[in-house]
């Protein structure tokens, strides 16, 4: 729709005071970057096709249930996609590559800013957003960033509320460094910070767990997705078992693009001994579950089909998924694709 008179005059002054493109129709607005896989099928059905880009995203959850590990998985399987795929990961806490390159990671293609004060932090993180240079930027973690202020006093000084103003104006500020052009190809960028829970003092109903950082950070997030673990994933019986994995629940607490509270099951390991190596996600019994919920794989009884392929059993199905790349690429195909809904309730 071509604009005239008054309008176009207003929409032309407004392009060339604040940039052009600031104003443009919402037909020419092309999708800048989309989605990027997070590591695990189960997880990028439940956000509606993976990780939005251009965007922050906040990876909640108690300590040592899977956090670190998701945000290290995203940036493998992107790792994998794309050779370029480059990560600013923010260290706060310790950096551990043999982890990381346990869960698949290039640490390559990682560079590590190692500092736990807040306003440095921050200031990096904008600086490097705005170079439009990178594609990942990963905080791990927020409660474990200091202000200043505190880092200065004595342990038995208070600076109550620093670090939640510090935070609301770092992402009123990183807003701008992370948008990207409405109508041109621009280098997508994903943000992710991880997060830890903490009990609110004197709570008697309602939810007693708090997250660092102030209420005004959960507006800024696009998705927050609470990780817990559900079960451990054991070998052996009786005083010979070995832990050799968790099953890792992810639940969509907030998504501006679909609709939250899904729930992602994903099976991780982190010891040898189990169905799939160290730092991995088995992969296939993602696909061959997803497959039969979807209705991607038919059930009936204890025999399950797909086209004109037949097995007994889902675990001869997860069993030719992880054998046979071209089915689990046209079973997970199809499962991305399939308008069936995603069963959002937990057992």
């Amino acid at each position: 729709m071509a604009l005239t008179g008054e309008l176009a005059k207003v929409f032309q002054t407004i392009n060339k005071k604040m940039g052009e493109d600031t104003v443009v129709l919402g037909s020419d607005i092309t999708e800048t970057g989309g989605r990027i896989t997070t590591g695990s099928l189960a997880l990028d059905v439940a956000l509606g096709g993976g990780w939005p880009v251009n965007q922050w995203h906040e990876i909640i959850g108690e300590a040592s249930n899977g956090k670190t590990a998701l945000a290290l998985k995203t940036i493998a399987a992107n790792q994998a996609v794309d050779p370029d795929f480059t990560t600013v990961w923010v260290a706060a806490e310790q950096w551990v590559p043999e982890y990381a390159e346990m869960c698949g990671v290039d640490t390559n293609r990682v560079y590590v800013i190692s500092t736990n004060i807040m306003e440095e932090a921050y200031e990096a993180v904008i600086e490097l957003v705005n170079t439009k240079s990178i594609d990942c930027v990963v905080i791990d973690s927020l409660p474990a960033l200091s202000p200043s202020p505190e880092m200065e006093k004595e342990m038995g000084e208070a600076t109550v509320g620093r670090g939640a103003l510090l935070t609301n104006k770092f992402f009123r500020v990183v807003g701008t460094a992370m948008k990207r052009s409405l109508v041109e190809d621009e280098r997508p960028v994903l943000g992710i910070i991880i997060n830890q829970y903490r009990m609110k003092i004197g709570v008697i109903h309602g939810d007693p767990r708090t997250t660092p950082g102030g209420e005004g950070k959960n507006y800024a997030f696009f998705t927050r997705c609470e990780v817990r673990r559900k079960e451990w994933i054991e070998i052996g019986s009786g005083t010979n078992k070995t832990r050799v994995g968790q099953q890792i629940v992810v639940r969509t607490l907030k998504n501006k693009t679909a609709p939250p509270q899904r729930v992602a099951y994903f099976d991780f390991y982190f010891a040898e001994g189990g169905a799939c190596a160290p730092g991995e996600i088995d992969f296939a019994k993602e696909i061959a579950s997803l497959a039969v919920v979807m209705g991607v794989v038919e059930r009936k009884g204890g025999w399950f089909y797909h086209g004109e392929r037949k097995w007994q059993g889902i675990e001869s199905v997860i069993s030719s998924i992880r054998e046979e790349v071209d089915l689990k690429e046209e079973i997970q195909k199809a499962v991305l694709t399939s308008n069936e809904p995603l069963v959002t309730d937990e057992d």
